[in-house]
């Protein structure tokens, strides 16, 4: 873990340690089970202990951390009620925006989402998860932009670290990164059309689906996922 950035004057210091920490807990650095020593993570980060303490608490209610008597702060596992929530309030916020994104969409976002998807049948062909992963969440992310909801747009972001690495997650899987694959195509041509009935289906689908392969992936306890939620 890098110390942090203390030139973004824009923001406290214990915003940015808790968006630091949250994203190592996120992307795996911080694994499940890890124990953050209160003392060595405020000299990893160059910052004091007050600031850091406000973090561990912002990710307490987060669920992604807990406080535990006479063994401090521990990463916690996601669980299958977090992927649950998650996935709920991602599919709620699409539908709600999806009419916006058929009013605004153009042919230049068309465009945009047609060369994003070249990239992503090059990806596919290439069997490369990394970059399909991250050319997919640029896809959705593309397409949610065009409804210029700004405040679902926030909601969405305050979630993107989970959505990111569910994502990833999802199209880990073979068969799941196959049938997405062509699905992608599907909304696009939905899009062209301004179908919002069949892309509203389609997109919710599309989720559910993604949804369903992270909770398949529970039973192997893949990454910072357990079955059941942990007490704090």
């Amino acid at each position: 873990m890098q110390p942090m950035n203390k030139h973004d004057v824009s923001k406290p210091i214990r915003d940015i340690a808790y968006e630091t920490l949250k994203q190592a807990i996120i992307t795996g650095e911080l694994p499940a089970g890890h124990r953050i020593v209160e003392t060595v993570y405020a000299n990893k980060l160059h910052i004091s202990r007050t600031p850091l303490r406000e973090a561990f608490r912002k990710l307490e209610l987060d669920g992604l951390v807990s406080c535990e008597v006479r063994r401090g702060v521990i990463v916690r596992a996601f669980t299958i009620d977090d992927i649950e929530e998650i996935y709920g309030i991602r599919n709620a916020l699409m539908m709600l925006i999806t009419p916006s994104v058929m009013e605004n969409i153009s042919d230049e976002d068309i465009d945009e989402l047609e060369g994003i998807l070249k990239l992503m049948d090059v990806s596919e062909q290439a069997a490369d998860a990394v970059a399909l992963a991250v050319q997919n969440r640029q896809f959705h992310r593309t397409i949610e932009n065009i409804s210029d909801k700004r405040r679902i747009l926030r909601v969405i972001d305050s979630q993107e670290e989970y959505i990111t690495r569910f994502s990833a997650m999802a199209i880990a899987s073979i068969v799941r990164r196959t049938s997405a694959h062509e699905e992608h195509h599907q909304m696009l041509e939905h899009l062209k059309q301004r179908d919002i009935e069949k892309f509203a289906t389609l997109m919710n689908h599309h989720l559910e689906e993604s949804k369903t392969v992270c909770l398949k992936a529970v039973d192997g306890h893949v990454g910072n996922i357990l079955p059941k939620r942990m007490n704090a």
